[in-house]
């Protein structure tokens, strides 16, 4: 559990989700039901206020580094030469992100009716709304920690009373 907890609270790397997106042919996401204007218009301000893609920002940083770091396996002698090459492919990069902002835009068009995105947006656009974006994380944080202390406890717990059982049925410990 302890494993689990933990892995719990590392953030998600880019490798898996470039892998991830990798996997989703574009056949398979324009096969989708595909929303209004109107919608994905709403769709990408929720986007924006909630800050939806934080989580996938390292994406395109994260794919160059792993095929900089493909090249330096085969030969750490380029290492200068590849750093240039990643950073000016950052950079060349980084306005594609717009494409992975259109499809999670995309996805909470099609999940949700237009109707339901304004009232989402103005609910996080209230005061209540900007609260919740600012405190949301600390929540979350506070009980990630609070659960992994908890699993801890109860798995030593577990562990003390299954000892005890053991030996009540006659097994060494």
């Amino acid at each position: 559990m302890k494993h689990f907890m933990r892995a719990m609270n590392c953030t998600l790397s880019a490798g898996a989700v470039a892998l991830a997106l990798l996997a989703a042919s574009p056949a398979a996401i324009a096969q989708g039901p595909q929303p209004s204007a109107a919608a994905m218009l709403v769709a990408k301000q929720l986007v924006t206020v909630t800050g939806a893609t934080t989580l996938f920002s390292p994406l395109v940083a994260g794919v160059v580094e792993q095929s900089k770091l493909l090249y330096l396996q085969q030969n750490p002698m380029l290492q200068k030469d590849l750093n240039e090459i990643a950073a000016q492919m950052r950079t060349e990069l980084q306005p594609r992100f717009a494409e992975v902002e259109d499809e999670v835009a995309r996805q909470y068009a099609t999940h949700f009716s237009e109707q339901e995105l304004k009232d989402i947006l103005a609910f996080y656009e209230s005061p209540t709304g900007k609260k919740m974006l600012v405190e949301q994380p600390k929540v979350v944080n506070n009980s990630m920690q609070f659960a992994q202390n908890w699993a801890n406890k109860l798995s030593t717990e577990v562990t003390a009373k299954m000892r005890d059982e053991l030996k009540k049925r006659g097994h060494p410990m």
